[in-house]
């Protein structure tokens, strides 16, 4: 049996030097796992000692026999008959004999049982040591290698091996990675799933992956002396960073910015060329839009008479295009700072005003037009009939986001009232 105690000391081995288990932890797994086989071996475990030795990688078991005349159950009883054929004859009735239990004692199928159990306890600690590990890490920075590429994730491995996975909605639109590339993203989240490795989720497009690169490169904002009060996010495309100063001696956004933009650009480039504002946070929402729309110039607004009400941002003709950005990300974003939704309206310079009787509100169409179409002609700033006529197809089909069918059809339901 000498093989079997040659494993056991290698799997003490492995539990105590490779899987990061302190001491008190590892004698107390050892010695549960044995007190469990002794259980099912000999039926219970109640007159038996165990002791680890965790150094030497070996344990020693004994057990103690009540000493009797006739022995009932050979599990807790030894007779002074068998005591005087092993020798041992200074022994009386009513007193403890305490022998060695051998490993041999358990059986082959008893000794698989030990391995069996002492693996499966030793990876549900290091499943769970693994959980707590990065769980309490949720939120910041990890910097890993590429191991591995899928259509639906990327694997990336720290430095003991552990698996993390970068799913696609959690890629910044258009980047590829391949095998051995460095990257940098957020710890997100960290699941269990049917007792399997905890499933360590990263992401490079949550507003939080932001913040922390401001930080990193910000030393300001690392020592609370400027303070984020709100990022938001169109991964890819723009993001907008709110932030305030508690040193009027600091300019907060000059101090995110750099030098000729040394500090940005480094997150810039991070975010695949993702442009950033940062403008400075204040708690009047009218004025937080009107520097989230810079440079466009605000004519008016609107605020509604709730907050479950759209804000309606009045613009210059010449001005819309601006504060509604590319695919209408400015206006979008700037709704996501302020938590609601912004319309941009046209607002008709006062030597060009047209009779109202000469113009027509899209909002008279909706029996000829899809509401969810108007909606979408309003977000780019058109509110009447002749702001849509006045633009090219091509332009409504692109800013709008609409089939060139769908252009066309609209603009001959509105030339048709006017033909009319």
């Amino acid at each position: 049996m000498e093989s079997e105690k040659i494993d056991l000391k290698t799997a003490f081995s492995l539990f105590k030097d490779e899987k990061h288990i302190d001491r008190p932890v590892m004698m107390g797994v050892l010695k549960d796992v044995f007190i469990t086989q002794l259980t099912k071996t000999f039926g219970s475990a109640d007159n038996f000692d165990v002791i680890i030795n965790v150094d030497k990688g070996d344990c020693e078991i004994y057990q103690n026999l009540e000493v009797v005349e006739t022995v009932e159950n050979p599990n807790t009883e030894i007779s002074l008959e068998e005591l005087e054929k092993m020798g041992e004859d200074d022994y009386e009735l009513g007193e403890t004999f305490t022998r060695r239990v051998e490993l041999k004692d358990f059986g082959r199928r008893g000794i698989l049982n030990i391995r069996q159990n002492l693996q499966g306890r030793i990876m549900d600690i290091e499943k769970a040591n693994l959980y707590n590990k990065y769980t309490d890490k949720i939120g910041e920075i990890f910097t890993g290698e590429v191991y591995q590429t899928w259509a639906k994730e990327v694997l990336i491995l720290d430095e003991d091996g552990n698996e993390l996975r970068l799913p696609k909605n959690e890629q910044i639109p258009g980047e590829h990675f391949k095998k051995n590339d460095t990257v940098r993203a957020i710890i997100k989240s960290v699941e269990m799933k049917n007792n399997t490795t905890p499933y360590i989720i990263l992401s490079r497009t949550s507003d939080e992956f932001l913040t922390k690169l401001f930080e990193q490169e910000v030393p300001e904002i690392y020592d609370g002396l400027i303070t984020i009060k709100k990022v938001v996010r169109i991964p890819g495309e723009r993001a907008k960073v709110a932030v305030e100063s508690y040193d009027d001696r600091i300019d907060p956004i000059g101090a995110c910015i750099g030098v000729k933009g040394s500090r940005i650009i480094g997150i810039v480039r991070e975010l695949r060329n993702e442009n950033i504002d940062v403008l400075q946070w204040t708690a009047n929402t009218q004025l937080l839009i009107q520097r989230a729309l810079n440079p466009a110039k605000i004519s008016s607004i609107d605020m509604g008479n709730g907050p479950e009400d759209k804000i309606k941002v009045f613009m210059q003709p010449d001005e819309v295009k601006k504060g509604i950005g590319k695919g209408g990300c400015n206006i979008k974003l700037a709704g996501m700072l302020v938590d609601r939704e912004i319309e941009v309206w046209r607002e008709l310079p006062k030597n060009e005003e047209m009779d109202e009787e000469e113009d027509v509100l899209l909002s008279e169409f909706t029996n000829e037009i899809d509401e969810w179409i108007i909606e979408r002609l309003q977000a780019i700033g058109c509110d009447t009939a002749k702001s849509v006529l006045a633009l090219s197809p091509e332009d409504i089909a692109k800013r709008a986001d609409l089939e060139d069918e769908t252009v066309t059809e609209v603009m001959d339901i509105l030339r048709a009232e006017f033909e009319d």
